[in-house]
């Protein structure tokens, strides 16, 4: 007992790096239970290869459950397919990372357990023996705290908010031959990439963000500059306002009815700073805010500020960035 499942998300035929933080969050807190961390990786010929490199990161077993059913995500035979590894296992937990794929699979694979789900998690503590998990609930104003008394519990795990430790484990990999009915309920015909071609705002470890102080589509490439000039972890995200305006892509929305981030670093450029927008972004470790009115609340978050037009201080600020970067 005290085992635990990880779903490592996998994207044409690469782990991603999501995998990582979810397995070594599932190892440290099977080892307080006496246990192991596991992982699961489901996809089509050849994707067991480099599965091993999960050990890095606390995994001592590698499932593998590779088919040309499992090459593209199904909602139903993704989740048939962790339902069945999960109880085969006899496991405690089933964790999975809060990514768009996930937050559709996890509550799936819940049902299938019959068992209870616990989302958007930023905090998972063990007490007593049972896992305790903390999601922030009204926008971000209060936090639950859930204790589990069903098992396996399963979670996803918030991006960015928990980071990644290296414990080196075997990472066994065994290949699983999992019993695949199709039931034709639902197919995926086909994935539209995001015309931006960056890592996806959820996951970024930096965002730029611009709202309706940016007046216009056409002032987005100056985001643009300087999430170049950021690197290629830096994403661009939007307001609300600006994503209704159609100014930017829905995917890119913050916010309480957008996406959910917890970057490292985040920049609120031309933000004031509404709850909704909050809700979506409090937990960023850093928050910086440009915006020319004094009292925006969103200085209220922000660890640091500066009052100013943006399109004054947007060049400065990619040049300077742009030049420590290539010293």
């Amino acid at each position: 007992m005290g085992d635990i499942l990880a779903f490592a998300e996998q994207k044409d035929g690469e782990i991603r790096g999501v995998a990582a933080e979810v397995v070594s969050v599932a190892a440290s807190r099977a080892g307080e239970l006496g246990g192991q961390a596991h992982a699961v990786v489901l996809g089509g010929a050849g994707i067991g290869e480099g599965a091993d490199g999960l050990g890095a990161y606390g995994a001592e077993i590698v499932r593998v459950a590779e088919s040309d059913s499992l090459v593209t995500y199904n909602p139903e035979v993704y989740a048939t397919v962790v339902a069945e590894i999960a109880r085969s296992g006899n496991y405690d937990a089933v964790l999975f990372p809060a990514t768009a794929l996930c937050k559709d699979l996890a509550p799936r694979v819940a049902a299938l357990l019959d068992s209870a789900l616990a989302s958007d998690i930023t905090q998972l503590e063990v007490d007593e023996g049972k896992l305790v998990a903390v999601r922030p609930v009204y926008g971000g104003k209060a936090f639950a705290r859930i204790r589990f008394q069903c098992s396996p519990a399963v979670m996803s795990l918030r991006p960015n908010v928990f980071g990644v430790v290296e414990s080196p484990a075997s990472g066994v990999v065994e290949v699983v031959t999992p019993s695949i009915e199709d039931s034709g309920r639902s197919r995926v015909i086909e994935f539209q990439a995001s015309r931006s071609g960056s890592v996806d705002v959820s996951e970024a470890s930096i965002v730029v963000s611009g709202g309706r102080g940016m007046r216009g589509a056409e002032h987005w490439v100056l985001l643009e500059a300087l999430r170049d000039a950021l690197g290629p972890d830096a994403a661009l995200g939007a307001s609300r306002a600006v994503v209704d305006a159609g100014w930017r892509p829905h995917g890119e929305q913050v916010g309480q009815t957008g996406k959910t981030v917890a970057p490292k670093l985040y920049f609120a450029i031309g933000i004031s700073g509404a709850i909704q927008h909050l809700a979506g972004m409090r937990t960023a470790q850093t928050i910086v805010a440009v915006n020319k009115d004094a009292d925006a609340p969103i200085f209220g978050v922000a660890d640091y500020g500066i009052v100013g037009d943006v399109f004054e201080v947007l060049p400065r600020l990619t040049q300077e960035i742009s030049d420590s970067r290539s010293e």
